[in-house]
């Protein structure tokens, strides 16, 4: 009987207990974790039935961009349909070898590029097969001032623990910025930290390979000896494994402090005690064999620092407040400008669907900052440009004049519009534009309003 087009068909070659696929990962990695027993057999988990249906759902959920392979998600399962019994044979025997990332570089928002490595659609199934057992056994070991790309954490949890510091009194930041952390990764010194923590000597040569499979760059093969490059669902586990080891030894010593990843901040209640915890910090990263960047690494009033996005503030009453970095501000507005830029063709529909897509994600991300009127001068300028790119596209003249009156505007002011030799930024600030495009026409088109 043929599985509903929803489920997903298993691969060709298995042995051992069947999976309705209902299961969710959530429920077969608590299994996992309740299972110590087999700590020298994890690989036999890594490609039980239930994991790999599991780890395909995801990685066709994640979707993503190809591999070197140029394979897509979509075909994936007719691929494991005929190779999967050969692959799981190689990666029982230890032999798996995976194949070289595909170097991407996406642009950062604060300028320059960040490099990303692409696994192929099999690679990045087989990393999330690992991760699926490695996660619920390791990720409870953890530091609870770690809050990355861990299982029930989020960013806003850790903004909100830098808050709780500050408003506490420690009113100075220690911010060391590791240099291309996940570039510089040391493999030999990782492993030793996960060996201490797994027995499989299959499994512990396989995310050897992972981290030392080659960069495809330009048509060759860039051979890898050290990072963990981003782009792999397993990179993040990694990172948390190797950084562990510098959030124990602060715990140890009872200072105050968040990670997300590689961005961790300590506060402290004076500049003499932040010193001390440089030194500290400076030794502990060192002894992983990380670069420190000395011109970003910095000791801070709070008031001056940001984290996450975040800023923090005083109100009255001496209640310390959330407020949207000056940095993280900056990088929305370039965002929106590139988007209402040039319409390139596009109707103004068509501007405010990806308005709306990008101010949405923003918008939830920084629902925390208490700054309404922030938001309402945000409102306003994101209306002008909008307004902005409705006048290019009628460009001036006759159309102008003609689509104002049809707005309802005089005939005097519309002729004083169409007929501006200004430019289109001011043409979109005078009072007779505001009139005929106010931001309640632009929220019918689904741009979303930050102050509310």
């Amino acid at each position: 009987m043929r599985q509903k087009s929803e489920q997903l068909e298993l691969p060709l070659g298995y042995r051992g207990e069947a999976l309705n696929g209902q299961r969710s990962v959530e429920a077969l990695t608590a299994a996992n974790a309740n299972d110590r027993s087999s700590d020298e057999h994890l690989m036999e988990r890594v490609v039980e039935e239930g994991n790999v249906v599991a780890a395909q759902k995801r990685v066709r959920q994640n979707k993503g961009s190809a591999g070197i392979d140029g394979m897509s998600v979509e075909e994936l399962p007719g691929y494991l349909a005929g190779n999967w019994g050969r692959i799981r044979g190689s990666l029982l025997a230890g032999t798996y070898q995976p194949q070289p990332v595909k170097r991407v570089e996406i642009p950062k928002p604060n300028g320059g590029t960040r490099q990303l490595g692409i696994p192929t659609v099999v690679d990045r199934m087989i990393q999330q097969m690992i991760l699926n057992v490695l996660q619920p056994k390791i990720d409870p070991t953890f530091s609870e001032h770690s809050y990355g790309f861990r299982p029930g954490r989020s960013a806003h949890q850790a903004v909100n623990a830098a808050k709780r510091y500050i408003q506490e009194g420690r009113r100075w930041v220690v911010d060391v910025d590791l240099e291309k952390f996940f570039d510089r990764v040391n493999h030999d010194i990782l492993m030793s930290r996960l060996a201490k923590r797994m027995e499989d000597k299959r499994l512990l040569a396989l995310i050897r390979r992972y981290l030392e499979a080659g960069v495809m760059a330009n048509g060759v093969v860039v051979e890898r000896w050290e990072g963990t490059p981003q782009g792999g669902p397993l990179s993040p586990l990694l990172a948390n494994v190797l950084l562990d080891e510098v959030d124990k030894e602060l715990e140890k010593r009872g200072h105050a402090f968040v990670r997300y990843a590689d961005d961790g901040n300590v506060y402290v209640r004076s500049e003499r005690a932040a010193q001390d915890v440089m030194a500290t910090l400076k030794r502990l990263y060192a002894r992983l064999r990380l670069r420190i960047n000395e011109t970003k690494s910095r000791i801070t009033r709070v008031w001056n620092s940001q984290y996450l996005g975040y800023g923090f503030w005083v109100a009255k009453g001496k209640t310390v407040k959330y407020r949207v970095s000056a940095k993280a501000l900056k990088a929305m507005k370039e965002q929106v400008r590139q988007i209402t830029s040039r319409s390139g063709g596009r109707s103004l529909k068509q501007v405010a669907e990806r308005l709306k897509e990008y101010l949405n994600g923003w918008k939830e991300y920084f629902q925390l900052a208490e700054t309404p009127g922030i938001f309402a001068g945000l409102d306003e300028w994101i209306g002008h440009r909008l307004r902005m790119v409705r006048l290019k596209q009628w460009k001036k003249g006759t159309t102008i004049f003609r689509e104002l009156r049809a707005l309802g505007v005089s005939i005097k002011a519309a002729a004083s519009v169409s007929a501006s030799p200004r430019s289109w930024w001011k043409m979109a600030g005078t009072s007779a534009v505001n009139v005929a495009l106010p931001n309640a026409y632009f929220a019918k088109l689904g741009v979303p309003r930050l102050a509310i």
